[in-house]
């Protein structure tokens, strides 16, 4: 089979290799979408991900969708269309028994976190645990479920924040997790604005339901205007920015991921106004939510703007940093 490998920073090389076996309690998957996440930018055009250093060639991808290739305990047909939860948990902690994705000891799809590394989907076929296993409903395109898991995280910041039906939510970054966020939010019956420093993002954030777009760059936010903010952007000047936004006793979640370093954040606002600043990191179970969400709302497809074939992923990669011109980009094996 074909696996796509970033073997070091701006060295990404499509190879032949074995297909794997499923063994007991586990599904090979035949994969048809990979989702290009930040993370996956990350390894290609820089070696790492924050701590986690490429060390050997490691296969991306965590946001995928196809069809079962092989079963061996019966329980699903070849052919049936599924996506995956990407993360095997570790070992359940005190005070977080709940919330299995903070459990230390576990292993995400298309990760540098563990070594040996965790291979991803970025390959023609992957086997998983049984229990990573999600099938698909009726009237949901494999093409769509590719997004289960980049929404996935939107609804769990979303939910983090609480129930949003009639209030003000605010958007800051409107790419490809910044889009999530925007369905999630008006899927929840919030008004929400949308902002970005490009036109692109934010003409894909209207089509995706938000009622007001803002361009940062030219404009000003309204201050304590939102009862909560969803950070998607993880450039320091925009929590800044979400602090001031908030209204007074208001909820900023951040989404958006930041170097491990320090970085200069205006927090005044954060203690006069009593914010609740809340991170938000992959998810635990919302990917079942985000499945009957896409089944619901197809619309949201529309996030999804190229596709390219496994042996174009630079050209694949290079787009997808291009976020003027890209929303969601997925490779299409």
């Amino acid at each position: 089979m074909r696996a796509l490998f970033i073997d070091a920073a701006l060295t990404a090389v499509v190879r032949h290799v074995p297909v794997p076996e499923a063994g007991p309690d586990q599904v090979r998957i035949r994969v048809d979408y990979v989702g290009i996440c930040g993370s996956d930018l990350h390894y290609y055009f820089h070696g790492a991900n924050g701590a986690f250093v490429v060390r050997e060639p490691l296969i991306p991808g965590h946001e995928l969708s196809g069809r079962v290739d092989h079963d061996p305990s019966g329980r699903w047909p070849a052919g049936t269309p599924v996506t995956v939860h990407p993360a095997r948990f570790g070992e359940p902690f005190p005070g977080i028994e709940n919330d299995p994705h903070l459990w230390p000891g576990g292993s995400y799809l298309g990760s540098a976190s563990t070594t040996p590394h965790t291979q991803g989907a970025a390959a023609e076929f992957l086997v998983v645990d049984a229990a990573m296993v999600r099938p698909l409903p009726p009237g949901l395109s494999v093409r769509r479920a590719a997004l289960a898991e980049p929404l996935a995280v939107a609804l769990h910041a979303l939910s983090k924040a609480g129930p949003v039906d009639g209030r003000r939510v605010l958007v800051t970054g409107s790419g490809p997790i910044g889009l999530m966020a925007v369905a999630a939010a008006v899927a929840a019956g919030a008004r929400v604005t949308a902002t970005d420093v490009l036109p692109g993002p934010l003409e894909r954030a209207r089509r995706l339901g938000a009622a007001v777009t803002v361009d940062v760059s030219a404009e000003h936010l309204e201050a304590n205007a939102y009862d909560v903010v969803l950070e998607c952007s993880g450039v320091p000047q925009s929590i800044s920015a979400a602090l001031r936004a908030v209204r007074p006793a208001g909820t900023v979640v951040q989404v958006g991921m930041l170097p491990d370093a320090d970085r200069s954040v205006n927090l005044s606002p954060f203690i006069a106004k009593e914010v609740r600043y809340l991170g938000s990191f992959r998810f635990a179970d919302e990917i079942e939510a985000a499945i009957a969400l896409l089944a619901e709302v197809p619309g949201i497809e529309e996030a999804i703007t190229h596709e390219f074939a496994l042996a174009e992923a630079v050209s694949a990669f290079t787009t997808a940093k291009d976020s003027e011109v890209s929303g969601k980009v997925l490779l299409a094996l």
